[in-house]
């Protein structure tokens, strides 16, 4: 339940934040601020490959999942923010957005079993019995302690569909750019029906996003044409991008055996590690078809009827075979929540004139890239350069924005 003091209290931040007070955006992307907290994810239980996107007044769910380290469960709670097309808090209030309560309690835990690290693992499932979700649109999830609700432990983006409009489009090497190159365009229509009163000029906001890469994600200046009840975006380039290349893959199902990609397994100190091949630049290689998941992971582990509690974390070796470079290098894919810090950052060696990572993982199934920070924009053009070809997956969300909204809905979101 809100207490009147924490409700003005975000009162005074929404008026700050909408008066052009607030300095900075608020940081709404999805991680963990806490070392012992580990494998954050979030996924549709019937399919893990679905965006985390459910659809407003119906049955489907989304699971959020992590692990903290050590024997002891936490009290843990949790609440959620509505946010904007830009993930920015809109101006609804708490009671217009959840039914409920929007303080809860996490009681879904168990203990790690088996395992020689030891860990605690955490579902939500969203929306629930004591929260239920009014409205559409993006929707922060954050937890803490029970006993220090100003300090967050990690938060996750997820988003609530109307499905109001139906979204189509294709993806094509034949760009305004340039044909069978570096790039991918897309071609979007967004049906809204005959009679809509929709000003799609005015009223719509439409995001693109590459991979559920958020420093990806591009806003729509504006439809291209319409005809009739239907929305036409093209020939804009925000519509264009970067191809890159297919996610490189690894496997550690099982800790004490090298499985996909991992040239050797060892068990060491506390816990096992797996060293896996060494990687190279394919910056200058001609694009080779490989059946990824578009950076996302799935735990797994070969022997466990429950891999959530039976996988145990394995010290994982990244080495990428290159010169050194100036700017850093980092390993990303969903497992980071596309976060680049100390944790994630390749140190080079210069005896083996090569760079190097070490980063625990559960076991499990992984993509992941080698991505170059240029001036804050983080990809991985440098090292896998960019080809047509590649299988790129790409999100698009149709909010509505009207005049006197408090908050954007989301009103459409699919694949292409």
């Amino acid at each position: 339940m809100v207490t009147m003091d924490r409700l003005r209290a975000m009162l005074l931040l929404s008026m700050l934040y909408l008066g052009g007070m607030a300095v900075y955006p608020l940081d709404t992307l999805s991680g963990v601020f806490s070392r012992d907290v580990r494998t954050l994810s979030v996924e549709n239980p019937d399919y893990f490959m679905s965006p985390p996107v459910v659809r407003l007044g119906t049955s489907d769910r989304l699971v959020v999942k992590f692990d903290i380290l050590g024997d002891e469960h936490q009290y843990l709670r949790y609440r959620i923010l509505h946010c904007n097309a830009d993930w920015q808090p809109s101006r609804l209030l708490e009671p217009e957005y959840v039914g409920g309560f929007n303080e809860c309690d996490i009681t879904d835990y168990a203990y790690s079993s088996g395992t020689y690290v030891h860990y605690v693992n955490y579902r939500v499932e969203i929306p629930n019995e004591d929260m239920q979700l009014l409205v559409s649109g993006n929707y922060l999830m954050q937890v803490y302690p029970e006993s220090e609700p100003d300090e967050i432990l990690l938060q996750q983006r997820f988003c609530v569909s109307e499905n109001s409009v139906a979204i189509a489009g294709n993806v094509t090497a034949r760009t305004d750019r340039g044909v069978n190159d570096r790039w991918q365009q897309l071609y979007i229509t967004v049906d809204v029906g005959d009679g809509s009163r929709i000003n799609p000029y005015q009223d719509l906001v439409v995001t693109v996003t590459q991979n559920n890469r958020p420093e990806t994600t591009r806003t729509l200046a504006g439809p291209l044409r319409t005809e009739g009840g239907t929305i036409v975006y093209a020939h804009d380039p925000a519509l264009v991008f970067n191809a890159e290349d297919e996610y490189r893959r690894f496997e550690t199902v099982r800790a004490d055996y090298a499985g996909m990609h991992t040239d050797s397994v060892k068990f060491g100190g506390s816990n096992w590690h797996a060293y896996l091949s060494v990687d190279e630049p394919r910056e200058e290689k001609d694009y080779i078809y490989d059946e990824t998941q578009h950076g996302r992971f799935k735990i797994d582990e070969y022997n466990s009827s429950d891999p959530d509690l039976g996988a145990d974390y394995v010290t994982v070796h990244f080495t990428l075979e290159m010169p050194r470079i100036a700017e850093p290098v980092y390993v990303d894919g969903d497992f980071t929540s596309h976060r680049f810090g100390d944790f994630n950052r390749m140190r080079y060696d210069d005896v083996r004139q090569c760079y190097v990572a070490e980063i625990p993982l559960k076991q499990g199934s992984y993509n992941y890239q080698y991505v170059v920070d240029r001036g804050g924009v983080y990809t991985p053009a440098p090292i896998d350069g960019d080809k047509y070809e590649t299988r790129n997956e790409y999100l698009v969300k149709v909010y509505l924005r009207q005049p006197g909204s408090r908050g954007d809905r989301l009103v459409g979101a699919t694949v292409l």
